[in-house]
């Protein structure tokens, strides 16, 4: 289990390990509302390897992938959800706006919608400074 607390204090704990634990900290968060999370792009991540090996792209499924952890702190972070795991139930309306590259700090918000006691969606937004680079619409289930 991974343990991420924000400024406040609010601590919020889910499954995802190195080296598929894409958020780096939590700068804002109203549970089960909205979360503003961060990921430092770095140059030794596993998957530069080989996506691009000549020209380093972070791959927009891993974007997504991030956007979604971190809208689970934010409902994992309520207690009638603690111990539990929020799922990817699906996306929509996803676009890829620029590159992500080594070096970038991505700043991942979600806004959640709606929140039921076993399923919920969100809007989701990456940034780069001030420049949207993928935004999306995700889709949770919680177990």
């Amino acid at each position: 289990m991974s343990v991420l607390i924000d400024k406040e204090g609010i601590k919020a704990i889910i499954p995802h390990r190195d080296p598929f634990l894409l958020i780096d900290e939590i700068i804002e968060m109203v549970p089960g509302k909205h979360i503003t999370g961060v990921k430092y792009v770095k140059a030794d991540e596993y998957y530069f390897a080989g996506h691009f090996p000549k020209e380093p792209v972070m791959p927009g499924v891993l974007i997504i992938e991030a956007l979604a952890q971190t809208g689970a702190v934010a409902i994992l972070s309520l207690p009638e959800h603690q111990g539990k795991t929020a799922y990817f139930g699906g996306i929509k309306n996803a676009r890829f706006r620029q590159k992500v590259v080594p070096g970038d700090t991505l700043r991942l918000e979600v806004t959640l919608n709606r929140l039921r006691s076993s399923t919920g969606t969100g809007e989701a937004k990456a940034y780069i400074g001030d420049k949207v680079v993928c935004d999306c619409d995700i889709l949770f289930a919680i177990g």
